[in-house]
């Protein structure tokens, strides 16, 4: 498992979970859509549900199933802050295993269009993470 300065646990709910009783695939993403709003909150002090970034990439990846006896923890990081994006990287455990690990992009935006990330989310990220890419 990774090192990670932010973790947020999750308890599954029987409506997350398949037929097979599995969690299912689409609800990975919803466990990694809310942490990583909680982390943006924790290091900017402010929400980032407001429109003004968009995910513009999201890879996962699975290595175990997550049942419903499982408690799930998301560890975030974010390990580049570009232009105007910002790459996030996860570990979803489950049972003190790594279940899924992820990569997202969020890219910065006003009235639709890229912006440049502003420079006291770059400082706030780089202070948090000690220092990104």
């Amino acid at each position: 498992m990774t090192e990670f300065a932010f973790t947020t646990e999750f308890d599954v709910r029987y409506r997350d979970l398949d037929p097979l009783e599995h969690v299912n695939n689409a609800v990975y993403a919803t466990y990694l859509e809310t942490a990583r709003l909680e982390y943006l909150t924790a290091v900017l002090g402010r929400s980032l549900a407001t429109g003004e970034s968009v995910l513009a990439h999201l890879s996962l990846d699975f290595r175990r199933s997550v049942t419903f006896e499982d408690s799930v923890t998301v560890a975030v990081g974010v390990t580049d802050v570009g232009g105007s994006s910002i790459r996030m990287e996860y570990e979803i455990r489950a049972g003190g295993e790594v279940a899924a690990t992820a990569e997202t992009v969020l890219v910065t935006v006003e009235d639709g269009d890229p912006t440049p990330v502003p420079g006291d989310w770059r400082t706030a990220i780089e202070e948090f993470e000690g220092g990104v890419d």
